[in-house]
Parts: structure tokens; C-alpha cells; sequence
């Protein structure tokens, strides 16, 4: 895994400036199964960044441009009335939408109504599609990169909580610096067009799949992410002072199931055939700045909701001495 990381990485050098840290969450991602929403302004090449991705994975690609007018069997596909020539029978026959893909990018997908944005959810979660009462597995394996525009809110749709929850990570892509942005501009503006390499193959990337959630995790590293999410919630009581005060909702268990998760293929990215509690708070950021319902006092103060999460990294401790005991199950956290 380490070693195709280092080998990803340098064919998206050659179309991609910057961007390391997109990169690499993206990978995460895409290694323990899950999908991403990408938030940043037009024109950071969240698109060429998710194209090149797939060609380094030797990956299907499909991009779906989300427009108000946008109907669920545009994504999904439909069935059509087809004539069999030879004895004129007529049998509805299902045409595969642009989810049938490996890698689909749902551009813009908040200008879209709630009915299309929900016709995802299945694919996203199940990894199929009904239509006509008939099931229709999408191919292994299956990625959803969903962007957004996080300053034009005019008629847009926010997503609901429920298909929020259903993104691994939420990414976000930030201006290039200036060296970067020369890069960029010099680049892009002269005659190369450099060819990006194939660096694993479908059955490689299912392997990698199947040995990230084989990786282990110590019982003392569980509790350390589950403290993260439980922290958020205000409702249980117990919280820190400033979650009472800027938060209205709490992560669910599935942050913690992905804060888990996204460790170990971190770990496994860094050439670590274990996960710790530093790649616990690398990924908590992405996963955990969408599921956590920010109040108006928050917005009023200009208190962000990964300014929460570094708050809640401060708050959390790991005794290690307790939690190098291999015996029993020690206290192995402290708040401060």
C-alpha cells in the first residue's frame, strides 16, 4: 500500500500541483470503502484531481453535472419497451445510468431536488440499484465523489443529514499557495499534456480493501475515537462546556465505525501495519466536520466546526502507560 501510494502520488504530480493532503484523504477514502464530498470554490480541479485519480487506478470514470431539472433515472438508468423483431413480443429491457461506473462524480450536487439527490443513497449504501423491482449490483469497486460550492447557497438544496451521514469524509479543497499557483498558471498555460500511468488494478485495489479492515486496532484506540464522536453530544450530557454552546447535534456510530476505518488505511498508506491514535486525530477532521450541527451561537462567534474538533483533540488524553497494560481493561483516558 505504501509503496503505490508513493507511486500515485507522483503520477498526479504531473497533472495535479499541491493538493497533498486531498490526495491523500481522498485515498483513504477509497481504501476503506467509502465515498467523499468535496467542498471548494470552482476552479481548484476537483474534477481533473477525481479523473486523473481514476486513471491512476485504471478505474471506470463518469462525471454527472446535478441541475435543477435533473431527474433519478438520469443517475440511476431506466427501462425502456423493447420489440424482439424475430416474434414480436415487447419486454421492458433496463438502460444503466451513469452509476454503473466505478468512480462517479456528482458535480454540484446540492443544485439538484431532494428526489434526485436521494436516488444516491442505495447505490451509495447498498452498491446497487432497484428499478422495475428488479435488483442491479453496480461494479467492485464503487466511489462517489460529490462536489460543492460553499459560498453560492441561492438555489441550491442542502443535502439532508441522513445522506451527509452516508460520505466517509468531507474534503476540503482550499486555494493553492503562491509557488503552487505559478505552478498551476505556467503549466496550464503552455503546450504539454503529460500521460498519466497505471498504477494498480481492480483486483489490486480490492485486495487493499479487504486488508485495510484486516489491520489491527487496539482496544484503547477504539475508545479514543468513540470519545470523539460521543463528546459531540450534547444530549447525553457530560460534553464539554463548548459543545453545550455552539453544537445542536452530536455525530452518530457511524463516525466512529469511519474514524476507525480511515485510520487503518492511513496507517496503511504510512507503511504501518498498525493503527494509533495519531491517525485517530488525522482523520477525525473529514469525518466528523459534516455530522456535527453547528447552533447560532457558533455562526455568531465564527466558530467553525473543525475549530470543535481541534478543541475536542485537546480535550482528549491517552494514558500510555494504562494503555501499554496488556492486562484487563485499563482507564486509558484523562480530560483535561
Amino acid at each position: 500500500m505504501a509503496d503505490a501510494y508513493a507511486r500515485i502520488t507522483r503520477e498526479l504530480d504531473k497533472v495535479i500541483v499541491g493538493q497533498k493532503q486531498v490526495v491523500e484523504e481522498l485515498l483513504i477514502a477509497l481504501f476503506a470503502g467509502g465515498h467523499c464530498l468535496l467542498v471548494g470554490v470552482p476552479g481548484l480541479a476537483k474534477t481533473l484531481m477525481v479523473r486523473s485519480l481514476a486513471e491512476t487506478l485504471s478505474l471506470n470514470f463518469n462525471r454527472v453535472q446535478f441541475t435543477p431539472d435533473l431527474m433519478p433515472s438520469d443517475i440511476t438508468g431506466t427501462e425502456v419497451i423493447q420489440e424482439d423483431r424475430s416474434t414480436g413480443t415487447r419486454e421492458f429491457r433496463f438502460i444503466e445510468g451513469p452509476v454503473f461506473t466505478n468512480v462517479l462524480l456528482a458535480d454540484e450536487i446540492n443544485r439538484t431536488p431532494p428526489k434526485t439527490q436521494a436516488a444516491l443513497l442505495e447505490a451509495m449504501q447498498e452498491h446497487q440499484v432497484t428499478a422495475g423491482g428488479r435488483r442491479h449490483q453496480l461494479a467492485e469497486p464503487f466511489f462517489v465523489l460529490a462536489t460543492q460550492n460553499p459560498i453560492e447557497q441561492e438555489g441550491t438544496y442542502p443535502l439532508p443529514e441522513a445522506q451527509l451521514d452516508r460520505f466517509m469524509f468531507e474534503v476540503f479543497v482550499d486555494y493553492p499557495e503562491a509557488d503552487e499557483e505559478f505552478e498551476i498558471v505556467r503549466q496550464t498555460t503552455a503546450t504539454n499534456s503529460p500521460q498519466i500511468e497505471t498504477v494498480l488494478s481492480h483486483e489490486d485495489i480490492l485486495s487493499l480493501q479487504n486488508t485495510v479492515r484486516r489491520i489491527p486496532v487496539a482496544d484503547h484506540v477504539i475508545r479514543y475515537a468513540m470519545q470523539f464522536a460521543r463528546l459531540t453530544r450534547r444530549q447525553k450530557g457530560g460534553v464539554p462546556e463548548f459543545v453545550n454552546r455552539y453544537l445542536s447535534w452530536g455525530a452518530g456510530p457511524r463516525a466512529s465505525q469511519y474514524l476507525v476505518l480511515g485510520a487503518k488505511a492511513r496507517a496503511m498508506l504510512h507503511g504501518r501495519a498498525f493503527a494509533s491514535t495519531d491517525d485517530i486525530r488525522a482523520v477525525a477532521a473529514p469525518v466528523l466536520r459534516h455530522r456535527i450541527v453547528m447552533n447560532f451561537n457558533a455562526e455568531a462567534d465564527g466558530i467553525t466546526a473543525d475549530e470543535i474538533v481541534r478543541r475536542l483533540a485537546e480535550q482528549i488524553r491517552v494514558d500510555e502507560s494504562a494503555a501499554a497494560t496488556p492486562v484487563g481493561m485499563p482507564v486509558v483516558f484523562r480530560e483535561s
